[in-house]
């Protein structure tokens, strides 16, 4: 699965500038956010649809939430900042 491309990125926009608010969360590279010095957030784009890639409680891998539908948008937003 291949990180997102910058049209998949435009298509994720609204969710994006959501995630861009949040203090805390220092995007690196568009659609790359790191928490301090470390990798916290990305997205990936493949045939099923879009996905963002989350670091999991332990700090260790990371957990995967499908976020092609806006209607998801919402509690992937609270599950960032229940993990900050």
């Amino acid at each position: 699965m291949k990180h997102a491309s910058p049209g998949a990125l435009d298509r994720l926009g609204d969710l994006l500038a959501a995630l861009r608010a949040i203090d805390g969360l220092n995007e690196k590279r568009p659609g790359i956010f790191y928490r301090k010095s470390r990798a916290f957030l990305h997205f990936h784009e493949d045939p099923a649809g879009l996905f963002a890639d989350i670091r999991d409680n332990a700090g260790v891998d990371f957990d995967r939430f499908e976020v092609t539908d806006q209607a998801v948008w919402p509690g992937l937003i609270t599950e960032v900042l229940r993990r900050l």
